[in-house]
């Protein structure tokens, strides 16, 4: 029996039963919308109808103020789908017909395919409302929830009061306020205040935003229509999980290999320096798996080629490489040079495989190896011809395969993409023909997808390694992936946590940043730090930016080598530990990293935390702070048991390592790469027993490589301890797979708290017995344990403190306010905090317009969308001062980085021949924004926002007219206004103050400004500016000149 059911606007559900599926219609000629079947009949013997209380907030149609339509939702439609606690919610019935295949579910017919009725109703139900042609979806949630997930995003690991838009962008250089990096997961998972979870998906691919700045709530908008998911609620956030996994698919089993570090930069640009660094690992003791190769190994950066000069016999070098136990890893981009007589170009034109114009032809667009053309990953045709030619590839000794640029990145647009009119001639299981923004954001699972089935075409007795740079939901069942070109900062080693962190919580776990930061030059501590916290990662690589320091272990100094020599040392002793993760991650789909409140999602205390994870029981604490190391911060520990240990190697750049009593974590021998680990290794057990005096915990165990696990060729093992009368017995608890226990010894670690331990040896599958200390024992043992950590971690090396930077250019400053005076005009401003104007007072009136602190307020420019992102509080220079003097204009001119290779600079001048007038000339220049971005930054924003004080609060409004030539007043009873289209001022507005009987007139450029909003507040407004919001180069800036001028109100 399958289950429909439809919300009415008058709060009814009918419940419809009925046997055969619903049906629907493939998409196809382009932007031809399906003909939306009617809603079947069912016979009424298999009829049942309810009533329940719907929680969604009906609308009645009708035009709104700004001519859009705002129409009613309708009969709502859910059934449930998959299993149970999980629905589809569609605005109508209509509308779910109209919806597009999915293309994040690993089986896209589950979600249209209702379940057998289990009589569980969805406890939170989204309400719909139509706005011109978007779909907005929300759903309100109890006070007190906690909002996750949205993919890789960066900024703050709990999510309220963030706004980010889905759509894959080329984002080198993003800040924590930037809104769409390289991946879309429109996803977002809610932890209730009762600790239970509820999972939300939008599934959608188009450009969707994704609203969580309202407390408590959800709120999707994308083109219309679109089905919402939800998951739950469910007991935890991993039961949350387990199910989205149901859904999406689980991550690929990877090979074991792969969980070794790995080392890239762009670029090793000759066979001889790769084999340098690789000897480098080697002779220096430094464990190392993996060195990737980048597009400079390529000829002329066309794919699937090698430059003979540099890489003339790159299949020798994997051999040498193979031999060293260090495996190769190539790069592939999706831009294929447009060049006859190229292979891949003509035969790539010869199977119609190219992303055409909306004229029918290729598109063209430039990337590195100049104009190049790009696959269609949508259609059949076009995957399996890549996948054959990833095949070839493979033969040359390709161990895996980094697929960059695929978002895909174009140079030399503003939009760093192709024209979203640039058409796709999919399969009509996806979708059928369609234009680019339907595809763009899985234009890089697809080809990731691709590329892992032409490896796999390959050997398929060898697991495919992929990592992808643009994804979407349910990628990680193809490829990897990283956080994309990050910056060598102590604000970006803080942000990789909680953006590897979002991915795992968005279905994707094998993730990691590149450490150390790839734009921008580490500093020895930041580096180590970054290598002591990534090592940990699911996913370990280190990797640079061409033009920037050497960013090899051993490149900062003998103290930072020794902390990422132990790092590593630590990652690969624990490799079972991980890889038996990684083997659930992949059956269940539980995260491998988590965060700390999933010890105990109802423990508010955790939410928040961004220093500290779980790598399954074992919870990893770290310091991001530059002036503490780990063991000098209070790091809040979950409820229970948690006891401290580690290998003998504690340093403060590591971080400190707790696991939960109840657990056993498995843990190896240290190896210079995984190659040298043999079964018949000693395995040890590090267990933790709980207040009942019991523990458990599981290995998995197989070839490493292939494919044998399915077919039952491997070895789980669930490990038990349990203390009863002073005496610890390990034993084995159950088994599964048909793998033969290893003959090997066991050396057992019993964790006594404060460091302190006691060790037991045996052999694994026999019972080990252990006696326990004394009480009086067990205390001699933790103080002994303390006074020696203490001990190592006083005479540990620390790590120079140097910071590397280059010296500031411009004006020295103390931090005393500057001072801009004319006749008419006397202003403050701070470059120290933002290069905030803090006071603007027009002499004449004796009124000061700004409401403003030192530290926040007044006169303050953003970076980004999102309020108080980069700009306003960073530290500028004073780099122009020209006091008035011989005619020549007041004048200080202000820089503050913002992060990215990009500045804003500000202009603040007074002119000589008009002193009645403030200008103020500002703009976001491209400094030093790296080549692998192909010139362009990440999206920003020039947001000019003022706070001007009312002097007079009920006698004040703005006024202007509007492009349109319409003329409008804004009072405080408004509260916040956003002017759009030609609904903005034409140029000009005013702040008017009857009672003062003065106007505060801002002037400025139509042409600069795509936005213009109100915000009242108490007794202070914001009257801002906003550019559009693109990426900006060199050669393309963004600017907004303005001016302030005061006028008699008897002049208006």
């Amino acid at each position: 029996m399958q289950q429909l059911s439809i919300i009415r606007s008058g709060g009814v559900a009918a419940v419809s039963f009925c046997t055969p599926p619903f049906p629907r219609r493939l998409k196809s000629p382009l932007l031809s919308p399906p003909s939306p079947p009617s809603l079947p009949r069912f016979p009424p013997r298999l009829q049942h109808t309810f009533e329940i209380r719907s929680r969604f907030m009906t609308t009645s149609a009708g035009t709104m103020n700004d001519g859009s339509v705002k129409t009613a939702a309708g009969e709502i439609a859910f059934f449930p789908i998959l299993e149970k606690g999980v629905f589809r919610f569609d605005c109508s019935v209509n509308a779910r017909d109209a919806a597009f295949p999915s293309l994040s579910f690993v089986d896209p017919k589950a979600r249209e395919t209702p379940i057998a009725g289990h009589g569980r109703l969805p406890e939170f139900l989204p309400s719909f409302e139509q706005l011109r042609d978007q779909q907005i979806v929300m759903i309100q949630l109890p006070s007190g929830t906690s909002l996750y997930g949205t993919g890789e995003v960066s900024g703050p690991l709990e999510r309220t009061g963030k706004r980010i838009f889905t759509w894959n962008t080329d984002a080198w250089g993003y800040s924590a306020e930037t809104t769409s990096l390289y991946q879309s997961h429109p996803w977002v998972l809610a932890v209730l205040p009762d600790g239970k979870a509820l999972g939300v998906l939008a599934d959608t691919t188009r450009r969707c935003e994704i609203d969580l700045r309202e407390i408590s709530t959800i709120k999707f908008s994308s083109a219309s229509a679109y089905p919402v998911i939800t998951f739950g609620p469910f007991n935890s956030p991993a039961e949350v999980l387990i199910s989205l996994s149901r859904a999406i698919g689980t991550v690929f089993m990877p090979p074991k290999w792969s969980l070794g570090y790995h080392q890239c930069r762009w670029s090793y640009e000759t066979d001889e320096r790769v084999r340098q660094i690789a000897t480098n690992f080697r002779e220096r003791g430094i464990p190392c798996d993996v060195i990737w190769m980048d597009i400079d190994y390529m000829h002329g950066f066309r794919c699937f080629t090698f430059d003979k000069e540099r890489f003339p016999d790159p299949k020798t070098l994997v051999e040498e490489l193979h031999a060293m136990g260090i495996h190769a890893i190539w790069m592939l981009d999706p831009g294929i040079k447009h060049e006859e007589g190229y292979h891949v170009f003509d035969s790539g034109t010869n199977s119609n495989v190219w992303i055409l114009k909306e004229d029918g032809e290729p598109f063209v667009g430039e990337v590195w190896p100049g104009t190049c053309v790009f696959p269609d990953f949508t259609q059949k045709e076009a995957r399996l011809w890549w996948a054959n030619l990833v095949k070839d590839f493979v033969s040359n000794g390709v161990d895996g395969i980094w697929n960059d640029m695929n978002e895909p990145a174009v140079f030399k647009t503003v939009t760093k993409t192709m024209p979203e009119n640039n058409i796709h001639n999919a399969d009509a299981e996806f979708g059928g023909r369609q234009k680019h923004t339907h595809y763009h954001n899985v234009f890089g699972m697809l080809m990731a997808r691709s590329t892992y089935e032409g490896m796999k075409m390959a050997n398929e007795k060898r697991r495919p390694f992929v990592l992808t740079r643009s994804g979407f939901i349910g990628s990680q069942r193809y490829a990897a992936t990283w956080t994309g070109d990050n910056l060598s900062t102590w604000e970006h080693l803080h942000m990789s946590i909680p953006m590897v962190l979002q991915l795992g919580l968005s279905g994707q776990p094998l993730s990691g940043p590149d450490i150390g930061g790839f734009a921008g030059n580490a500093t020895p501590k930041l580096f180590g730090r970054w290598m002591g916290v990534g090592a940990m990662f699911p996913f370990c690589r280190g990797h640079s930016e061409s033009r920037t320091n050497d960013h090899e272990p051993w490149s900062f100094g003998e103290e930072c080598e020794e902390v990422c020599r132990l790092a590593l040392l630590r990652r690969y002793r624990l490799i079972p530990h991980i890889y038996t993760l990684f083997y659930e991650a992949h059956k269940k789909g539980i995260p491998v990293l988590s965060p700390t409140f999933f010890a105990d999602s109802k423990d508010k205390r955790l939410r928040n935390i961004e220093n500290s994870f779980l790598l399954g029981p074992l919870l990893v604490c770290a310091s991001t702070i530059p002036e503490y190391g780990s063991h000098e911060l209070s790091h809040v520990l979950p409820k229970g048991i948690w006891m401290r240990f580690d290998f003998g190697d504690s340093h403060p750049d590591l971080p400190i390592f707790y696991l939960r009593g109840g657990s056993i974590i498995p843990v190896a021998p240290a190896f210079q790469h995984l190659g040298e680990a043999l079964p018949t290794d000693e395995l040890s057990l590090f267990i933790a027993l709980d207040i009942n005096g019991k523990a458990e915990g599981v290995l998995f165990e197989d070839d490493c490589d292939g494919y044998g696990y399915t077919e039952g060729a491997y070895l789980l093992t669930f490990y038990g301890a349990e203390l009863k009368s002073s005496t610890v017995t390990l034993r084995i608890n159950g088994t599964e797979g048909s793998w033969r226990r290893p003959n090997r010894s066991l050396h057992v670690h019993i964790l006594l708290g404060g460091g302190a331990m006691i060790d037991g040896w045996g052999t694994d599958g026999e019972e080990v017995h252990i006696t326990m200390p004394s009480e009086s024992e067990v205390s001699q043992l933790q103080s002994a344990s303390e006074s020696q950590y203490r001990d190592t971690l006083d005479k540990a090396k620390l790590i120079p403190d140097a910071n590397g930077l280059s010296g500031k250019k411009g004006i020295e400053l103390s931090k005393t306010p500057v001072k801009i005076k004319s006749r008419d005009w006397l202003l403050e401003a701070v470059p120290w905090i933002g290069g905030r104007v803090i006071s603007m007072i027009h002499l004449p009136s004796a009124t000061q317009w700004l409401h403003s602190r030192v530290e926040i307020g007044g006169y303050e420019e953003y970076s980004g969308v999102e309020y108080r992102s980069s700009g306003c509080s960073e530290e500028y220079e004073v780099i122009g001062r020209n006091l008035e003097h011989s005619g020549e204009e007041e004048t200080l001119s202000l820089e503050g980085d913002i992060g990215g290779g990009l500045v804003l600079e500000r202009k603040i001048f007074i002119p000589e021949d008009d002193p009645e007038v403030v200008r103020i000339d500002s703009c976001i220049i491209a400094r030093t924004v790296g080549a692998g971005s192909g010139g362009f930054s990440r999206l920003v924003c020039l947001r000019v926002h003022p706070t001007f004080t009312l002097l007079h609060p009920t006698e004040v409004s703005v006024i202007f007219n509007s492009i349109d030539g319409s003329a409008h007043e804004i009072g405080p009873e408004s509260g916040e206004k956003i002017l759009e289209g030609d609904l903005r001022p034409n140029g000009e507005w005013m702040l008017l103050d009857r009672c003062g009987g003065v106007g505060l007139v801002n002037r400025f450029d139509a042409s600069q400004v795509s936005k213009c909003l109100v915000h009242w507040g108490t007794g202070t407004v914001n009257l801002e500016l906003w550019s559009d919001e693109r990426p900006v180069s060199k050669e393309f800036p963004l600017a907004i000149r303005h001016e302030y001028q005061v006028v008699p109100a008897s002049k208006l």
